[in-house]
C-alpha cells in the first residue's frame, strides 16, 4: 500500500516539475490532479485487486497499473525517467532526451508485440508459406526505423539481457519468438507464471543446447520410426497403418519426455491416442514385440479367441514396464480406443486419477496423463472442450495433462481453412489459459525442446500444456486412399519433401557430429531386427493379445459365458444393514439442519425400523455402505 500511494504522489509531484522545466503547460498535468484529491485507500484496494485478478480493474485503471510496474521495476539511475530529469537540471536541449525516452517506450512496445503475436510470424510450416497477418512487426509499425538499429536501449533489460542496439534486441526476438517455435501465453492472467515462461524460453533464447551424444540418441529414435514405417510400407503395401510419416518428429519428443519426466520423479505414464501413428508408439515407445504387430497385419486368430472378440491392430492398447536410460524403471500405459478418437481423453483422465488417489495420494505429479490429438478431431469434437473444462475441478484434476497434436494440415480430406474457424486447432487450450507451443515438425531438436518445456511446465505449475506438432501427412488418410483427389497441390510438394531423419541427418554431418554412412548403419541395424521378427511371427499360427493394465487386476481373471451367468452370492447380513442404517438415519446432535433435511432423515429411520419398507434412495445409501464397510472406496460424481 505504501509502495503504491508514494509513488503516484512522487509521479504526480515530478512530471509537474519535468513539464514546468521543458516550458510546457501545468494544464497537462492538470488531467491526473484526481491524484491530489483521491482516497488512498481507494488506490490501494484497486492495486492489490489488480494484482490478485489483473482482469477484474477496469482497462485504463489496469494500464496505468501496468505502466506503474514497469516504472517501478526499472527505475534506476540509468533509467530514461532519471536521464530526461538530469538533462533537465544541467539545462541540456531536453527534445532530444524526450525523443530518445519515446523510442525507448517503443522499443518496449516491439518487445510486447513480439510477446504477443510473435508466433504468427514463425518458421512453424514446414511444407508451405505461412498466412499473412496484419499488421507485422516491422519497425515502422512501433515508431522505429532503420536509423534506429544501431542506437542502444536500455529496453533490452525487459528480455533479461544488458542495453545493447536494436538490431541485437531483434535478434533475440526473433530467434525467442519467431523461428521453429511460437508460443502463446500473454493470455494467461497470473503474472508469476508469464514471467516463469519468459525467463523459460529467453534462455538459451529458445534453441536447444544438446550435446552430442543426446543429438546422436535423438537421430537413433528418429531412425527407429522412420524405418518402422518404411518397412510396413513395402511388407504390407496398400494395407491400413495410419502411418506417422510427416510426423516421425513425435517418438524422440516422447522418448525424451518419458525420460525426462522419469528423472523428476514420476513414476507412472497414462496416454491415450488415436490411429494416427499409434503402431509406431506401440512399437518405439511402448517396446510392443513387433512379432505381435505382423502378426496383426497377416490376420492371424487370437490366441484366446473365446475371451477376445477381435479388434483392428490400431485400436489395441498395452500396458508396459519401460527402463530409462538412467535405470529407472517406470509403468507406461496406452489405453485402447474407439474410432470416435477424443473419447479415449476421458478414460486416461480417468485411469490417471485412479493411480493418483489409489498410489500417490499426496502427491499426484507422479502420474502423468498424455493425450495425442489429431489437428481435425483436437478443434471439432465437443468431448475435448469437456475434458478441458474440468481440468482444475477437484473432482477431476490430474495435476496437468500434456497434449500433444500430431497436425497434418488436413482433416481426412478437408483443409484446415475449410475446417474450423478458430486461427489454430489448439485454440481450445485458451479456455484453461493453457500455455500453446506451436513447433515445426521437420526441426527434431526443436521438437525434443517443446517437450521437455512442457514437462517442466506441468510438474511446476500442475496444470495443461499444449503442443502443435505442425507437420504433414505423407499418405491419404489411410493407405488405400488417394490424396491428391482433394489435395492435389500439396501432395506435389509432399511428393520432393525429405522425411525428418534425412533433413537431421545432413545437419548433424554438415557440423561433424555423425559421418556419411552412419544412417545407413543405423538403418540396417534396426531393420534386420524388423526382418528376423517378421519371419518368426510367420512361423506362429495365432496372434498373441497382451493385457492392458493386467498389474492392476491381479487376482482377477477374464470370466467366460458359463462363468458369467454362475450365481453369485450377493447377500448382506441384517444385523450388518441395521448398523448402516442406524447411521446414515441420524444426524449429528451439535448442528442444526433445515428442517426439509431432518424431514428427510426421519422418513428414512421411520422406513427402516417402523414400515419395513425401503425406496429407491434409501437402498442405494444402504449399498454404498455395504461397500464402504467391507473395504471399498465409492466415488460419486455427476448429478
Amino acid at each position: 500500500m505504501y509502495k503504491i500511494i508514494t509513488t503516484l504522489f512522487q509521479l504526480s509531484y515530478f512530471c509537474k516539475n519535468i513539464f514546468n522545466k521543458l516550458g510546457h503547460s501545468t494544464n497537462i498535468m492538470d488531467r491526473f490532479s484526481f491524484l491530489n484529491a483521491a482516497h488512498t485507500e481507494f488506490f490501494a484496494e484497486l492495486y492489490d485487486q489488480y494484482l490478485e485478478n489483473p482482469d477484474s480493474v477496469e482497462p485504463s485503471w489496469r494500464s496505468f497499473f501496468q505502466g506503474f510496474d514497469f516504472g517501478t521495476a526499472t527505475y534506476n539511475d540509468e533509467s530514461p525517467a532519471v536521464q530526461i530529469a538530469t538533462a533537465v537540471a544541467e539545462g541540456q536541449d531536453c527534445s532530444i532526451v524526450s525523443d530518445k525516452l519515446q523510442k525507448e517506450f517503443n522499443v518496449l512496445k516491439l518487445i510486447d508485440a513480439y510477446r504477443t503475436r510473435g508466433h504468427l510470424f514463425t518458421k512453424t510450416n514446414p511444407v508451405r508459406d505461412r498466412r499473412t497477418y496484419s499488421p507485422n512487426l516491422d519497425l515502422e509499425n512501433f515508431g522505429l526505423s532503420q536509423a534506429d538499429l544501431n542506437v542502444v536501449f536500455d529496453a533490452a533489460k525487459a528480455i533479461k539481457i544488458a542495453p545493447c542496439t536494436l538490431q541485437e534486441i531483434l535478434g533475440h526476438l526473433d530467434k525467442i519468438y519467431c523461428q521453429s517455435i511460437g508460443v502463446e501465453y500473454m493470455y494467461i492472467r497470473k503474472p508469476e507464471v508469464i514471467q516463469w515462461i519468459q525467463d523459460k524460453i529467453g534462455y538459451n533464447d529458445n534453441i536447444p543446447k544438446f550435446s552430442a551424444d543426446e543429438k546422436k540418441n535423438i537421430l537413433g529414435k528418429l531412425n527407429e520410426a522412420v524405418s518402422f514405417e518404411n518397412f510396413l510400407h513395402t511388407k504390407y503395401v496398400g494395407q491400413k497403418r495410419f502411418s506417422l510419416e510427416g510426423g516421425e518428429s513425435l517418438i524422440p519428443g516422447l522418448d525424451a519426455l518419458i525420460d525426462a519426466a522419469a528423472e523428476k520423479g514420476v513414476e507412472q505414464f497414462v496416454m491415450g491416442m488415436a490411429h494416427r501413428g499409434r503402431l509406431n508408439v506401440l512399437a518405439n515407445i511402448f517396446g510392443k514385440n513387433t512379432q505381435d504387430i505382423f502378426s496383426e497385419f497377416d490376420g492371424k486368430d487370437y490366441d484366446d479367441d473365446a475371451l477376445f472378440d477381435g479388434d483392428v491392430k490400431y485400436h489395441l492398447g498395452l500396458t508396459s514396464d519401460r527402463k530409462t536410460k538412467s535405470g529407472k524403471s517406470i509403468n507406461i500405459n496406452l489405453a485402447p480406443n474407439p474410432s470416435h478418437l477424443e473419447t479415449v481423453g476421458a478414460v486416461i483422465e480417468g485411469i490417471t486419477r485412479a493411480k493418483q488417489d489409489r498410489y500417490y495420494p499426496e502427491d499426484a505429479s507422479k502420474v502423468l496423463p498424455i493425450a495425442l490429438h489429431g489437428d481435425a478431431a483436437v478443434a471439432g469434437q465437443g468431448i475435448v472442450y469437456e475434458i478441458v473444462q474440468m481440468a482444475q475441478l477437484d473432482g477431476y484434476k490430474t495435476g496437468g495433462t500434456i497434449h500433444i497434436v500430431i497436425n497434418n494440415q488436413v482433416g481426412f480430406t478437408t483443409n484446415y481453412l475449410d475446417a474450423r474457424s478458430s486461427t489454430y486447432c489448439t485454440d481450445i487450450a485458451k479456455v484453461t489459459l493453457s500455455p500453446v507451443l506451436h513447433v515445426n515438425a521437420d526441426d527434431t531438436e526443436a521438437v525434443v525442446h517443446a517437450m521437455l518445456f512442457a514437462l517442466d511446465y506441468r510438474m511446476e505449475f500442475g496444470s495443461d500444456v499444449f503442443i502443435d506438432l505442425l507437420g504433414y501427412r505423407k499418405y491419404g488418410h489411410n493407405e488405400g486412399d488417394e490424396p491428391r483427389f482433394t489435395q492435389p497441390k500439396l501432395y506435389k510438394l509432399l511428393a520432393k519433401h525429405k522425411n525428418p531423419r534425412d533433413i537431421y541427418a545432413e545437419k548433424l554431418l554438415a557440423d561433424g557430429i555423425i559421418d556419411g554412412g552412419y544412417v545407413k548403419g543405423l538403418e540396417e541395424k534396426y531393420k534386420a531386427v524388423l526382418e528376423e521378427n517378421l519371419e518368426a511371427s510367420r512361423k506362429k499360427d495365432l496372434t498373441v493379445i497382451t493385457p492392458f493394465m493386467q498389474n492392476e487386476w491381479e487376482g482377477f481373471y477374464q470370466a467366460d459365458a458359463s462363468e458369467m451367468l454362475r450365481k453369485v452370492d450377493t447377500t448382506f447380513s441384517k444385523e450388518g444393514l441395521t448398523e448402516i442404517a442406524k447411521v446414515i438415519t441420524e444426524l449429528p446432535s451439535d448442528k442444526k439442519f433445515i428442517s426439509k433435511i431432518q424431514k428427510l432423515i426421519n422418513d428414512r429411520k421411520t422406513m427402516f425400523f417402523e414400515t419395513d419398507k425401503l425406496d429407491w434412495a434409501m437402498a442405494e445409501l444402504l449399498a454404498y455402505g455395504s461397500l464402504t464397510v467391507e473395504g471399498y472406496d465409492v466415488r460419486i460424481s455427476g448429478q
